[in-house]
Formats: C-alpha cells, sequence, structure tokens
C-alpha cells in the first residue's frame, strides 16, 4: 500500500508536469478534474476486462476493501461503473464517505450495493450506455479510478465504449480469467482487446479469480501456475499475472468481526493461506490482494518510466523560456515612481507599434479601413439621386429661379452654383457614415493590438485601462471627424470659384474646336481622293492617246 501511496504523489506530479506544458491553469485542471465524472489524466486508473461471470466486481470489491460492486448473477455490471477512490487514513476501515460535489455523507456498503443493483436492473435492456459514477474516501483502498465495465460478450460492450475507457495510454488494463478457462487463455477474448490497446503488454495486469472453485481441476491449476509463472502461450507470456479468491471481502462483511478494524486484514491473509494451499507450485509473490497491489504498483511505475523522459525534456524547454523571461523581466524591475512611468510609457509605445502595424500593413482589421474608403464610401455616392437632381426639367427650374427669371443668356453661375451647392448636401450623410465605420474598425484594432502586444498580456489591469484610454480617445477623435467632414462639404459648397465657369467654357469650346477639326480633317480627305482619281483617269486618258498615235505611225510607215 506504500508503494500505491508514493505513486500517487508522483503521479500527481506529473499531472501537474503535463498540465504545464500544455499550458494550462493546474488549480483549474484538479478542480475540474475533480468535479467531472470523466477519468482525471492521470497514470492511477484501472480498467477490468473480462466476459461475464469472470468475477470482476469481486476483484474490484477486493481493491476496494468493501463489497461494494454487486456480484453473482443478479449483480451483472449493465454499465460502465467509475469509482474514484481517495485514501483517508483517519476513517476506520469499516467507514465509506460518498462525496456528491462538495457534500460528504457517510454510507454503508451493503446501501452502496443494492443502490447500484438497483440501478443496474433499470438498465436490463442491455441499451444504457450512461456511466454511473461514484467517489468514495475511505482508509483501506488505494488512491485509484477504478472502471468496471460490463462483460465483453455483452451486446451493449462495442469497440467504442471499450475504446472510450482503455485507449488511453496511462489507464492499466486488468484482464480477469476464471480459473477454470485458464487453459483456453489463449482464446480469451478480454486478453485480445487488451493486446488490441496495449501490444507491449506494458499496462496490462492478467488476474486469475475464482481459483478456489477450480481446487480440484488438476488440468485447470496446472494452466494458472504456467502463466503465474510467466510459462502460458506466447500472447500471456509476456505480462504479469495474480491469482485471486476474490471473495475475502464478501467473507470477511459476512464474518462476526465486521465491525473489528483486522477484519480485513484477517480475510486478505486467510485468502493468501487458501491460495497457497491450492497452488503449492506457484510463487508466493503473485498470490493475493497484496499481490495485485504491488503489480499494479510495478506497471504504474513502468508506465511512468517511459513518460518521463519526454516530459522532462518537455519541462526543461519551459524552464528555459521562464528564465529567459526572468531575465527579461529583471531588466525592468522598478522601484519608484518614475521608473513605473517608464515601463508604462515603453508598454504603451510597444502598443502604439503592434496599433500602426495593423492599420498600415491590414493586418487583422486593418484592411477593411481602405475597403471602407474605396469600396462602401463610394458606393453609398453612387446610391445619391443625382439622375433627380441632375434632371433637365429641375436645372431649368433652379437656374430660373436663381436668377430671378432673367436668366443670363451665356452663363447662368447664379443657378449653377444653387445646383452644385445641392448637389453637395447629398454628400453629408455618406461621410458621417465613413466616419463611423472607420471609427468600429479602429475599436477592433484597439483590442486585437492589446492581444498582440506580449508586455501588456503580463499586466492585465493595465492592458485594461490602455483599451478603455485607447477607446475614447478614439471617440473623440470621431466626432472630431464628423465636423471636419461637414465642414469640408460646407466649405465646398460655399465656394465654387469663377474659374470653374471658365474651364466648363474652355473645356466646351476645345471640344468644338476637336469637332470642327475632325470635320474639316475628313473633308479635305475626300477632296485630295477626288482629286486623286481625277489625275489618275487624266493620265491613263493621255496614255491611250499616245498609244493610239504609235499604233497609227506604225502603219502608216
Amino acid at each position: 500500500m506504500e508503494a500505491i501511496e508514493e505513486l500517487c504523489q508522483l503521479s500527481e506530479s506529473m499531472r501537474q508536469a503535463t498540465a504545464l506544458l500544455a499550458d494550462e491553469d493546474v488549480d483549474e485542471t484538479s478542480s475540474s478534474s475533480g468535479s467531472s465524472s470523466r477519468r482525471a489524466s492521470t497514470f492511477l486508473n484501472c480498467v477490468a476486462l473480462g466476459n461475464v461471470g469472470a468475477g470482476k466486481s469481486a476483484v474490484l470489491n477486493s481493491l476496494i476493501g468493501h463489497p461494494v460492486l454487486p456480484t453473482g448473477e443478479n449483480g451483472a455490471t449493465r454499465a460502465p461503473i467509475s469509482i474514484d477512490l481517495q485514501r483517508d487514513g483517519s476513517l476506520s476501515s469499516k467507514s465509506i464517505v460518498l462525496q456528491i460535489d462538495n457534500k460528504s455523507q457517510q454510507v454503508s456498503a451493503s446501501a452502496l450495493r443494492h443502490s447500484l443493483q438497483d440501478r443496474l436492473s433499470k438498465s436490463s435492456s442491455g441499451k444504457s450506455r450512461d456511466e454511473i459514477y461514484l467517489k468514495l474516501r475511505t482508509s483501506t483502498a488505494p488512491p485509484l479510478k477504478l472502471i468496471d465495465l460490463p462483460g465483453l460478450d455483452q451486446r451493449i460492450m462495442d469497440e467504442s465504449m471499450v475504446s472510450e475507457y482503455a485507449e488511453h495510454n496511462d489507464a492499466i488494463l486488468l484482464v480477469i480469467v476464471p480459473a477454470a478457462q485458464a487453459p483456453e487463455i489463449a482464446s480469451s477474448r478480454a486478453l485480445r482487446v487488451a493486446k488490441e490497446f496495449d501490444g507491449d503488454g506494458t499496462r496490462t495486469i492478467g488476474v486469475i479469480s475464482k481459483i478456489d472453485q477450480a481446487a480440484s481441476d488438476q488440468k485447470a491449476l496446472a494452466a494458472v501456475q504456467a502463466l503465474l509463472l510467466n510459462q502460458g502461450p506466447s500472447r500471456a507470456s509476456d505480462m504479469p499475472w495474480v491469482a485471486l479468491i476474490g471473495q475475502s471481502v464478501a467473507i470477511a462483511s459476512a464474518s462476526g468481526s465486521v465491525g473489528s478494524e483486522s477484519s480485513l486484514e484477517t480475510a486478505w491473509r486467510a485468502e493468501s493461506e487458501s491460495l497457497k494451499s491450492i497452488l503449492t507450485g506457484a510463487p508466493q509473490s503473485k498470490l493475493g490482494r497484496i499481490a495485485l497491489v504491488d503489480a499494479l504498483a510495478q506497471q504504474i511505475r513502468n508506465r511512468m518510466k517511459v513518460r518521463l523522459p519526454n516530459i522532462l525534456s518537455g519541462l526543461q524547454g519551459k524552464s528555459q523560456v521562464v528564465q529567459d523571461e526572468l531575465v527579461r523581466l529583471g531588466e525592468q524591475m522598478v522601484n519608484s515612481s518614475e521608473g513605473t512611468r517608464a515601463l508604462a510609457l515603453e508598454l504603451c509605445r510597444e502598443f502604439e507599434d503592434k496599433f500602426l502595424q495593423h492599420v498600415t500593413s491590414g493586418e487583422g482589421a486593418g484592411w477593411k479601413i481602405v475597403a471602407s474608403f474605396e469600396g462602401n464610401f463610394p458606393n453609398r455616392i453612387k446610391q445619391l439621386p443625382l439622375d433627380r437632381h441632375f434632371d433637365i426639367n429641375n436645372v431649368k427650374r433652379i437656374v430660373l429661379e436663381a436668377d430671378g427669371y432673367q436668366p443670363y443668356l451665356i452663363s447662368p453661375e447664379k443657378g449653377l452654383r444653387s445646383l452644385i451647392k445641392g448637389v453637395l448636401e447629398l454628400a453629408k450623410e455618406p461621410s458621417r457614415l465613413c466616419v463611423d465605420e472607420v471609427h468600429r474598425v479602429l475599436v477592433d484594432i484597439v483590442s486585437a493590438a492589446a492581444n498582440g502586444t506580449p508586455g501588456l498580456g503580463r499586466y492585465p489591469p493595465f492592458k485594461r485601462e490602455v483599451v478603455t484610454i485607447a477607446s475614447a480617445a478614439l471617440d473623440g477623435f470621431k466626432n472630431e471627424a464628423k465636423k471636419m467632414v461637414v465642414a469640408l462639404v460646407d466649405m465646398e459648397r460655399a465656394f465654387v470659384p469663377p474659374q470653374h465657369f471658365i474651364r466648363l467654357v474652355q473645356r466646351r469650346m476645345e471640344r468644338q474646336r476637336r469637332e470642327e477639326e475632325l470635320k474639316t480633317r475628313s473633308t479635305k480627305k475626300g477632296q485630295d481622293a477626288e482629286q486623286g482619281m481625277l489625275n489618275r483617269v487624266g493620265d491613263l486618258f493621255l496614255q491611250c492617246k499616245v498609244d493610239e498615235f504609235g499604233r497609227s505611225a506604225l502603219i502608216g510607215f
């Protein structure tokens, strides 16, 4: 039992180391694992595998030290039963304390057994997969988590349920086989399942139960002794084997000495003596409940040795990171208000650099700022009712009203100014919406930049204060920006310079000049083409005359 106590402390240390490597809060991990019905991430889990009637519950009762689990035909396990055991040396050997949430209640073994039997009877259809979870404190049990699975030959026991409990590499598998079936151990389904999840046998223990029931079967006893001497079949020789009667706890409970502090020890010693008399050629270190506890301690120790190098390597890496961080923080240790302000200013500069990086590079939500100016804002401008405003009838009405029904014939500047002012007035609302949109993006960037600044992560209150101050500053900038864009629009509305109309006339005259040049150029090209055709016709006529004169001269000659 002392070996299990030492292993419990080592397992707790390794659990904390594993949580540290995973960057988890050790206190939160321990509290959550204590309140959950699921297996904790430790090496102290024992999963019992065997067929119906193999004596799994009796073997686990022997480990618990109390007949808590139902046994016999009427107590067949029909749903997974998980018992989280905690050792409490202040309790008497006959006391059991049931813990439910944060409350503790002292109960008797018979009451627990009958309660479990009633719950199992309600699952007689074989379709229930809900785990029954108990958390007990006793002085007799090792600090283990025992899981009693239904028989492997039941319909409820499919591959998914077995793997849920047996696949974890820190769970010890108890392969429980009755002594009468020891000659056929090679075909045992429990052994086959254990080999699937633990091929090298480093976390499997074989338990031969009900030795007393096979005391007259010499063939079965010979097979049992061969297994205990590691001389059995090859599939079963690479794991430790222990022999039990399995009913020692029930015998002690039924005896008149149940109230005695030494009743269980007496029953366990009687079990060992009985096993020695039946298995005369077997090693005495593999007989009885104490041998089973020692085998569990040895297998747990072996599994820890396998995992320990990786954990130590990871802790060394973490230790180096912590040392580097301590060195860096040591350089920033301050003992004065001036030093504190200097450190705060440095963290603010880090935050500012990260904020500007988001804005300038588009990291995170920074790209949304450009999208607001180049996408959403132009789209809102395009959706303004400009067609209705520039309708020819509306333009005529505005020009006539602005000129007092005495319009200028050449340049109605006053009417056009009124028209432009009305159009620019429509641009105010899209401008305000653009400011609001950019403000929301910048507020999100503030939070993202604060979370991405490593220095601020070490000072959560200061980080929250920086975010609050930056958000308040952005609110002030938003109001100022709205006033500014409205003032810019009003400035453009109020000042429409004469050069604007001069440029309009100049562009119109330039356009007319280009049109006339194109028309003149096309007319000149037509005339040149006509003259060229006439010239070619004249040349052809002259050539014909020359040819005709030449022929006449030749004939006369």
